[in-house]
C-alpha cells in the first residue's frame, strides 16, 4: 500500500464527514438522522474508527508538531501559487476542497511516515509493547 493509497482513504474520509456538496455524513444526518438515528449512529462509529486509526498512527509517527510542520509548508505552497496567481482563492467552495486536500495530505504522511523513514534510513519503527 503506497503513499497514494493512504493519502485517497484519508482523504475519502474526511470527505465521507464533510465537503461543500450535500452529500456527506454530516449533511445527511442533519438532514435525516433523527428519521435513521440506528444507521447515524453507526455511520458515526465507522467513521470515528477511521478517524482513531488514522490520528493515532500520525501522532505516532510524526507527533504533533510534525503535523503542523506539516499543515505550515502546505499553507506555504497555497500562498507560493496564490502569490505566483496561480491559484485563487474567492471561491469559498473551493478553498473548502482546499483544507481537506491539506489535512488529507497531513494524514496520509503521518501514516505513510514510517515506510519512508524506513527506506531513507533503513531503521524500523517498533511498538513500544509493556510486558
Amino acid at each position: 500500500m503506497g503513499f497514494l493509497t493512504r493519502w485517497f482513504f484519508a482523504f475519502g474520509l474526511l470527505t465521507l464527514t464533510f465537503n461543500p456538496t450535500q452529500y456527506n455524513y454530516l449533511n445527511w444526518v442533519r438532514d435525516y438522522g433523527d428519521m435513521n438515528l440506528s444507521i447515524a449512529v453507526l455511520l458515526g462509529l465507522l467513521l470515528a474508527i477511521g478517524y482513531i486509526i488514522y490520528l493515532r498512527a500520525t501522532l505516532r509517527s510524526i507527533g504533533a508538531g510534525g503535523m503542523i510542520l506539516v499543515l505550515a509548508v502546505v499553507g506555504a505552497l497555497i500562498w507560493v501559487l496564490y502569490d505566483l496567481g496561480i491559484l485563487r482563492l474567492d471561491n469559498s467552495s473551493f478553498n473548502v476542497w482546499l483544507g481537506l486536500v491539506a489535512l488529507s495530505l497531513v494524514l496520509g504522511i503521518g501514516l505513510s511516515w514510517s515506510h519512508v523513514r524506513r527506506a531513507l534510513s533503513g531503521q524500523s519503527d517498533v511498538d513500544d509493547v509493556d510486558e
